[in-house]
């Protein structure tokens, strides 16, 4: 596997303005991302701090009991438990088959930057992968988009959830998880590894309940034998242990908006637009009600659900103490718990947490506690030899293709093969075409008001046929050419599908033909975490 390092842009202004290392975005951190005297200063910060370092690694273990516990596994339980250790912490939403390429992405982000300062700093450091199964969003998660016919065809789960229901308390019908699993294979070419892939996804399948346990075995069983240890954001022990935090942002409930919205006012100051969302005033907290997961908002002293129902701090409180399970984060409370749950040295971020981590800043201020270094996460795109010739042959940069696609060199190819004289002596006919109707209908309308629909129709069908002619035209076109037009088609479904590879593809279709090890080399490529871009040839 050979690399190269490219510069593609970051979706949002901020992320750009901060990876590239401005003073201005580099304000609302409290760490350079970019700097390892910033790793020493954490470290040393965060091991001053006491955490419940017994009960959280109990809490892991219990979690990942029935996915898998290896003797790599139990190594960083055991370090996690040491007060001299920090973590690197990222996480995201359980996708189906891992969901999109930027969760295995950012999976190896954090191993690797882990392994890295482990090795620097000479101290444990723990890879931590936070599930976010409190998410009740789960269209986002349940479709997998596959190459096919050189487009990229989504495949989504065909059974519908009625409930605002968390992934994690989502229970999936067995079978048709399995007739889907099928539908997803059936799309992939036969190969020496297919099969043994297809056994494998059905074991999670069977040996899973919910969105969030799938998610769990299936990446489990590509990470456990290097270490990563994975925490359900929505695992009820895991509430218990945090309930002393909740109360917290319950009781300093108002404080902590209001520290989020005076960032967001020196944000907008410098120039940039905030990422999260606020409306009213908002508790940034979630409670579930009935199998539903609402959000809260703090309306006359008051804690008011969008399901319609008002609480009053006390109700909440004496709710966290019989049902913690009940609550849960949102986007701004989120990023706090873990600062008070894990003894964080960094944090993995993809371009839009990095832009509303920003917005944060005061809320980390007010709990007092500094926010850990902000990494952006390894941003990779997968290069097959094929369409790296294909771009070869073009003499086209393939940084080109990444960057934007080459729909533009598709379509200019297009116009250098088609046959511009009988365009032009078609548009001659309709012009001339349309001139007479104008005399037709003025004639027409002169003699007798019942001819007007009659003209109108007539000129109505030859319109039609002469588009009729021009898409027969192109069709012919398309088929004369269709071989060229393909290998555009295919560099373009491979490298920019509708935005960069990493946010479409999933990683299944290269397993399918490199094998399980793949996620092995894909982490064992050196990377630095320095936002750049790596192609990665295969």
């Amino acid at each position: 596997m050979e690399q190269k390092r490219i510069s593609v842009p970051a979706l949002t202004l901020f992320a750009r303005e901060y990876i590239s290392g401005s003073k201005q975005a580099g304000g609302f951190f409290d760490y350079d991302p970019f700097s390892q005297q910033s790793f020493r200063q954490r470290s040393e910060e965060v091991r001053t701090r006491t955490f419940k370092r017994q009960e959280l690694t109990g809490i892991i273990r219990q979690y990942m009991a029935p996915h898998h516990i290896t003797a790599q596994i139990e190594e960083s339980l055991q370090k996690l438990e040491d007060p001299e250790s920090v973590v690197v912490i990222g996480g995201q939403q359980a996708g189906l088959l891992t969901g999109p390429l930027y969760s295995i992405h950012k999976i190896i982000s954090i191993l690797h930057l882990a392994r890295e300062q482990e090795e620097k700093l000479g101290i444990p450091v723990v890879p931590v992968f936070w599930i976010a199964g409190e998410d009740h969003d789960l269209l986002e998660i349940n479709h997998v988009f596959l190459e096919n016919n050189g487009t990229m065809k989504k495949i989504g789960y065909p059974e519908r959830f009625v409930k605002k229901q968390a992934a994690s308390s989502t229970v999936y019908d067995q079978n048709e998880m399995m007739e889907w699993i099928a539908s997803v294979f059936a799309c992939l070419k036969e190969t020496h590894y297919t099969n043994q892939l297809f056994q494998d996804v059905k074991t999670a399948v069977q040996a899973s309940r919910t969105f969030t346990d799938f998610f769990a075995f299936v990446t489990g069983a590509f990470f456990a034998k290097h270490g990563l240890l994975l925490i359900d954001a929505a695992d009820p022990e895991l509430r218990k242990l945090e309930a002393p935090f909740f109360k917290k942002l319950i009781v300093e409930n108002s404080a902590i908006a209001e520290a989020v919205q005076h960032t967001q006012q020196k944000l907008e100051q410098a120039g940039f637009t905030p990422a999260i969302e606020t409306s009213g005033e908002p508790a940034n907290l979630f409670l579930m009600e009935e199998g539903e997961r609402h959000l809260l908002e703090r309306e006359n002293g008051q804690f008011v659900s969008k399901s319609g129902r008002t609480y009053t701090e006390e109700d909440l409180l004496q709710l966290l103490e019989t049902s913690p399970e009940a609550f849960s984060n949102n986007v701004v409370t989120r990023p706090l718990m873990q600062e008070w749950l894990f003894p964080t040295l960094a944090f993995i971020a993809g371009p839009g947490e990095i832009a509303y981590w920003a917005e944060l800043k005061g809320a980390f201020e007010h709990i007092e506690l500094a926010m850990p270094p902000v990494v952006p996460r390894l941003n990779i795109t997968i290069v097959d030899r094929g369409v790296a010739d294909i771009i070869s042959d073009m003499d086209l940069p393939i940084e080109v293709a990444v960057q934007r696609g080459i729909q533009s060199e598709k379509s200019a190819y297009i116009e250098s093969v088609r046959d511009h004289h009988l365009h032009e002596l078609v548009a001659q006919m309709k012009q001339d075409l349309m001139a007479s109707y104008e005399k037709i209908e003025a004639r027409a309308s002169e003699l007798h008001n019942g001819l007007a629909p009659i003209v109108q129709k007539n000129k109505w069908y030859h319109e039609r046929q002469i588009e009729l002619l021009i898409q027969k035209s192109d069709a012919v076109l398309q088929q004369t050419h269709e071989a060229a037009l393909r290998r555009f088609d295919r560099v373009q479904t491979a490298l920019r599908p509708d935005g960069l590879q990493e946010r479409i593809w999933n990683i299944y279709p290269f397993l399918n033909v490199y094998g399980p090890s793949f996620i092995d080399d894909l982490l064992a490529q050196p990377y630095k975490h320095d936002g750049s871009h790596y192609l990665l040839y295969v």
